[in-house]
């Protein structure tokens, strides 16, 4: 197996257009790294020149330690999954996955032994025999995973392989590749634009935006203590709640909300916000540390009073949304909780939890 390198790699297409714009990135051997962000911010062309599929600018891509940008992709010892599975629709699934290893001349034996084995991982030794349109979804996708597991590649890359899958399967699916990957620890490259996605599967989850990498870290870092607004908006689900605020010293330091509600900032982050008084900054709070409220409240939680605009039941929790100063809003109070439509509602925010941001640079402070 390998690590993957990437070394101020840079794609520029016609008209000086940028989809990468010089980054690096260090990927350990065995190592499981997602990359996730909106559409257009360069993942999967960053995934594509680690496969050879485009042409790099500038920059070095090294996978082993030795530098692949003229190698051609069949030589890369890499294994790719594809959207779209890719099945050869008149082969069996036997000779799907054993394609590759036709190619390359493999004796017959060790070709049935290998995708016997895959399959056996893969739970899909019974369709051995059958062709892909005798298959569900998830049965192609596991073909096609197989089809790179036979292979015994350095690198695996998925290119956003659960985005034709249902919302079930795909749940199903990422726990087989979570437990694929436990089996068969190898460097493995995913690509996806589900948040939720990158979270359960990464060792290490890579935020691109615009063709730059906002922050890398693992899932609970990139939650607890992310480095930037787009990355603190991008991560978590539903999204991270933002108001425009103002930091002032009255009897200790006090956070101004945009509808002038005045919340009270823990003693511990005095000395971090002390330089932000008077500044343009954003409050950032998630919808779980927005909840109702109790008779004895922690220290560091402040309240507030909503009009409820909607209540979404959940079954585990009910989800509030409303607005404040304009701003639409989201809290997660109890399945217990009796609220209603148009309701004055009052709101625990956990000043513990919050992340507030620089309005000038867009950093959290």
């Amino acid at each position: 197996m390998a690590g993957v390198s990437i070394r101020k790699v840079v794609k520029a297409y016609e008209g000086n257009v940028q989809a990468v714009k010089g980054i690096d990135l260090e990927i350990a051997d065995d190592e499981f790294v997602v990359l996730v962000g909106p559409s257009g911010c360069g993942k999967s062309t960053t995934l594509r020149m680690v496969a050879g599929l485009e042409e790099i600018t500038a920059g070095e891509i090294l996978i082993g330690g030795d530098v692949v940008n003229d190698v051609p992709p069949r030589d890369r010892d890499i294994a790719m999954v594809f959207q779209n599975y890719a099945l050869y629709p008149h082969m069996t699934v036997f000779d799907n996955m054993a394609f590759g290893l036709k190619l390359r001349k493999f004796p017959v034996n060790e070709i049935k032994q290998r995708v016997e084995h895959a399959a056996e991982i893969l739970d899909i030794k019974p369709l051995l025999a059958r062709k892909p349109k005798a298959l569900s979804g998830g049965q192609r996708q596991r073909v096609a995973m197989g089809r790179a597991i036979v292979r015994n590649p350095k690198v695996f890359l998925f290119d956003e392989p659960l985005s034709n899958l249902d919302a079930k399967l795909r749940v199903q699916m990422r726990t087989e590749i979570k437990k694929l990957h436990q089996t068969i620890a190898t460097t493995t490259i995913y690509v996806t634009h589900d948040q939720v996605e990158a979270m359960t599967l990464a060792d290490r989850v890579v935020v691109m935006n615009a063709g730059r990498i906002e922050q890398v870290g693992s899932p609970q870092e990139l939650y607890h203590h992310p480095v930037t607004r787009f990355v603190a908006g991008f991560i978590g689900s539903p999204a991270m709640n933002f108001l425009p605020a103002e930091l002032f010293d009255e009897g200790g330091l006090k956070l101004k909300l945009s509808d002038g509600t005045v919340l009270a900032v823990p003693r511990e982050r005095f000395e971090a916000y002390a330089a932000y008084k008077g500044k343009p900054i954003t409050l950032g709070l998630r919808p779980e540390h927005l909840t109702e409220t109790h008779k004895t409240e922690e220290p560091g939680v402040g309240r507030l009073e909503v009009t409820v605009d909607v209540v979404e039941p959940m079954g585990n929790e009910i989800m509030l949304h409303f607005f404040i100063d304009g701003r639409a809003m989201c809290a997660r109070v109890s399945p217990h909780c009796e609220v209603r439509h148009s309701q004055r509602f009052p709101l625990a925010a956990d000043l513990n939890q919050m992340h507030l941001i620089d309005n000038e640079t867009n950093l959290v402070i």
